[in-house]
């Protein structure tokens, strides 16, 4: 959920930023105007290539000590899609369709899809298409330019999107617009030279780790299960989650989190409030329903007092447990009447939820829908979480899915904040590389350094490249 930064490796350097058979290649891109729900409404547009030797001049050396040396040359695609936005209204979106391309065999052929889902940002330009996009750097190194198609959407609200908001951890949208988004990557393959194999993969991180999970969930239902999932610090759990933040165990970002979801909600099912100054103070109340995502630098919102930079209660609201006294102070985003209503019915109704915040959060809940994945998947994230709770989300999806009867070697867990467990593991890699991270973080910068990197810098290269090691034996 924490704005992606995506600082790579031991320096922790910013980054430079299938549904069934192959494809066939003869055909021309199949361009659709009417912008209905998984059609391509442009062809794609080539906005930049990268070799192997351009792409490691540009970046980091950092990015590939994790990522590995580049295999193929990486073209970044454009391409506009139509879906649907969080209460079913038509609307577009955009992506970015990387492709790999070259003479070594992994280039080559039919190549395996990942249908990747970013993490959470303010930045109402982000564009998964261009290398200068850390994480879009990061997903080519890690998977394109080792010879994946990656199709990477930009979520409706973002970008071209026609979208007036962001339909935040909605979990039925958000499904929705990924495999909007590959069905017309899917029919743009053939404009761009490629040709996709029958492998399926789906992943993404924070925000995107719930996304691609709901991305999951949705394909097996419609009967058109992936290959595997790896699903990296997201936020399964988030009714669980919610009240945990609401009980003042408030999470690292959470004044930036909140508008988005609960604009997001109040779009979707026009319950969370009568007007938004019944949750939010006087401060903050007029215009945050149209603020976030933004054309304006997150720093330039903090610093114009549009949001509080960490500040989600007052400081006299309870309970204000320890260890958390940062997230109270003044001036603050959520009025303690809003916060006290959501905490009485969390002690009156825990599992069955009545205030409409609480029924939204409990309704997106991927933990709470019933259904157990039938391809394998992976689970990973690092214990020390302050972004997104590792217990909660984590453990908890794996402890409800190992309730449900699925094999524990179905759903493979890794925290990449724990020591390898012997010379058979096969995250011990990502694990020590971890670890040498971490450390030189805290030598620079000391904890406050390491908290304030962990999700959103220090952990996404080594889940990704767990992730991608995950998908290699598939």
């Amino acid at each position: 959920m924490r704005l992606m930064k995506w600082v790579t490796t031991a320096t922790a350097a910013a980054a430079l930023v299938a549904c069934g058979g192959g494809d066939d290649v003869t055909q021309g891109p199949v361009v659709d105007l009417t912008g209905a729900p998984g059609s391509l409404v442009s062809s794609p547009a080539l906005l930049t290539t990268l070799s192997p030797q351009a792409f490691q001049a540009a970046a980091p050396a950092s990015l590939f000590q994790v990522a590995g040396t580049p295999k193929c040359t990486v073209n970044f695609n454009y391409i506009q899609y139509g879906t649907v936005g969080g209460a079913g209204e038509k609307t577009t979106a955009s992506a970015g369709l990387m492709v790999p391309s070259g003479t070594d065999a992994a280039c080559t052929g039919d190549r395996p899809i990942l249908l990747y889902a970013h993490g959470t940002t303010t930045d109402k330009k982000k564009n998964m298409a261009s290398p200068q996009d850390g994480e879009a750097a990061l997903i080519a190194a890690m998977y394109a330019a080792q010879g994946y198609i990656v199709v990477a959407p930009n979520y409706a609200g973002y970008d071209s999107s026609t979208l007036s908001y962001h339909p935040y951890l909605n979990m039925d949208q958000q499904a929705k617009d990924m495999v909007d988004a590959l069905t017309a990557a899917r029919k743009g393959l053939s404009s761009v030279g490629a040709k996709a194999s029958s492998k399926l993969f789906v992943s993404g991180y924070s925000q995107g780790g719930f996304v691609s999970m709901a991305t999951q969930r949705a394909l097996q239902l419609a009967g058109t299960p992936v290959t595997a999932g790896a699903h990296l610090s997201g936020p399964y759990a988030l009714g669980p989650f919610g009240d945990a933040v609401y009980a003042g165990n408030v999470n690292l970002g959470a004044t930036l989190f909140s508008p988005l979801l609960t604009t997001s909600f109040q779009r979707t099912y026009g319950n969370i409030y009568t007007t938004p100054s019944d949750m939010y103070e006087s401060a903050f109340a007029t215009g945050i329903e149209s603020l976030l995502p933004s054309n304006t630098a997150l720093n330039d919102l903090l610093a114009t007092g549009k949001l509080p930079a960490t500040a989600m209660f007052a400081p006299d609201s309870l309970p204000k447990p320890a260890g958390f006294e940062v997230f109270f102070g003044t001036p603050n985003l959520v009025k303690t009447s809003y916060r006290n209503a959501v905490l009485a019915d969390a002690v009156a109704n825990p599992t069955a939820p009545k205030h409409p915040l609480r029924v939204a959060a409990h309704k997106n809940d991927l933990l709470k829908q019933n259904w157990t994945p039938a391809q394998p998947m992976l689970m990973c994230g690092g214990n020390a979480d302050p972004t997104v709770f590792y217990a909660l989300n984590t453990q908890g999806a794996q402890a409800y899915f190992a309730s449900k009867g699925v094999p524990a070697q179905a759903v493979a867990v890794l925290d990449v904040d724990s020591a390898p467990t012997g010379a058979t593991d096969p995250f011990a890699a990502a694990k020590v590389g971890f670890a040498q991270t971490k450390a030189s973080t805290a030598a620079a910068g000391g904890a406050t350094a390491v908290a304030q990197n962990y999700h959103g810098g220090l952990v996404p290269p080594f889940c990704n490249a767990a992730a991608r090691g995950y998908f290699s034996q598939f």
